[in-house]
């Protein structure tokens, strides 16, 4: 099977996550993505570790590189720039995460690469814009912190996500743009400019909490794991280990209460309804815990699950791949890599295409170690050994 993005060259310039992650996706759907990295050193987050694999490559690095040609370029010597530039000529996507402006002076900015490749799709990852924010550094963490996320995640104080959430969420929009900019190019022939920042993407990703806000002037702050809106919708004690029930309404809320042994609970006054219940939250929960204490999570699962009500136990990751695997997802991938004796173990791409399917054709690179194919494929001659 061919991937769907076939023949689609993809120029990345981008380091670290979100533009990595969004360029892996576009190359686990079939393009073919040059990734430029400065000699020797490469992308940062080769180096971030530990944990690494049994080879010494940073498992962080490995998490959004795979099906990449990696290329080592020194922008500032006339030689690799010129193939650099060559590159961006040739690309249909280009994906770049430099300071806003940063590229100009190489003669890789939008515009400079746009009259040598009119068609091309330039996409632009920062963390605060090319205006007004273009001088704040665009962290992860820092837009956590300064877009509001943390702002309503903890308990007894803000709290960041575990994971670098707003640079996947950024990547993900990222992918998302330059798919519709591929479309628009495929109906017009036009390419065209493309700028996700992280603060946006996390503005958008905040859906419900940020809508609140802009609908109704509602400045929400950290719950915990509670909902601001519905309950029963948190996490709750058992007798042996804390598990999730998420109730969606009040039909929901009737039959817990059945499942628990308690039905006369959704007659209650300050239980029939969803705002009752949000209401008398506090209460809610020391009623539940008192009946959830009669047996563990995974008793409760099954029973609960059978009533008709979402539920399950709190996993660790390794719980959650074991999950993924008992249910036929097929979290793990095993990526043939002609360096190493064994298969590289990676997270699948989640998307399911019946016609043209994610495929995993290389592991991720050792730096510049494809310079001579990307000449090849720029239709450079080979250089002296």
């Amino acid at each position: 099977m061919t991937g769907a993005l076939e023949g689609i060259v993809v120029a990345d310039f981008s380091r670290v996550l979100a533009g990595p992650y969004a360029t892996m996706l576009l190359a686990d759907l079939g393009a073919t993505v040059v990734k430029v990295e400065r000699p020797v050193v490469g992308d940062d987050t080769r180096a971030w570790g530990p944990p690494f694999a049994a080879d010494g490559q940073a498992t962080y690095f490995q998490s959004v590189n795979r099906n990449k040609a990696s290329i080592d370029l020194d922008l500032a010597d006339a030689d690799d720039l010129a193939i650099a530039q060559r590159l961006a000529a040739k690309a249909d996507v280009l994906v770049e995460n430099y300071k806003p402006g940063g590229l100009t002076r190489f003669g890789l900015d939008y515009g400079a690469v746009r009259e040598q490749n009119p068609s091309v799709i330039y996409c632009s990852v920062s963390g605060f814009g090319s205006t007004e924010g273009r001088d704040l550094p665009g962290y992860d963490l820092l837009v956590q912190a300064m877009g509001g996320l943390m702002s309503i995640t903890g308990t007894q104080e803000p709290t960041k996500a575990g994971v670098a959430v707003v640079d996947v969420l950024t990547g993900l929009h990222a992918t998302v743009a330059i798919l519709a900019a591929l479309r628009h190019r495929d109906r017009t022939g036009e390419g065209q400019q493309i700028e996700v920042t992280l603060l946006g993407a996390l503005l958008s990703s905040l859906v419900n909490q940020a809508s609140g806000y802009v609908g109704a002037g509602a400045v929400p702050t950290f719950m915990g794991n509670a909902h601001p809106s519905i309950a029963p919708y948190e996490v709750f004690a058992t007798a042996d280990r804390p598990m999730i029930i998420a109730v969606g309404n009040d039909g929901q809320f009737a039959k817990l209460a059945a499942a628990l042994g308690a039905p006369e609970l959704a007659r209650e006054e300050r239980f029939a309804t969803n705002a009752a219940r949000v209401r008398a939250r506090a209460d809610l929960k020391v009623v539940l815990e008192s009946l959830l204490a009669r047996g563990g999570a995974d008793a409760w699962q099954e029973r609960i699950t059978a009533a008709g009500v979402p539920c399950g136990p709190i996993n660790d990751l390794a719980q959650g791949f074991d999950l993924a695997t008992r249910l036929g997802l097929d979290p793990i991938v095993a990526i043939d890599d002609p360096r190493r004796e064994q298969p590289q173990q990676q997270v699948a791409n989640p998307s399911r295409l019946s016609r043209t399917p994610a495929t995993y054709r290389s592991a991720p690179p050792l730096v510049g170690e494809d310079r001579a194919a990307v000449l090849a494929l720029l239709d450079l001659p080979a250089e002296s050994p």
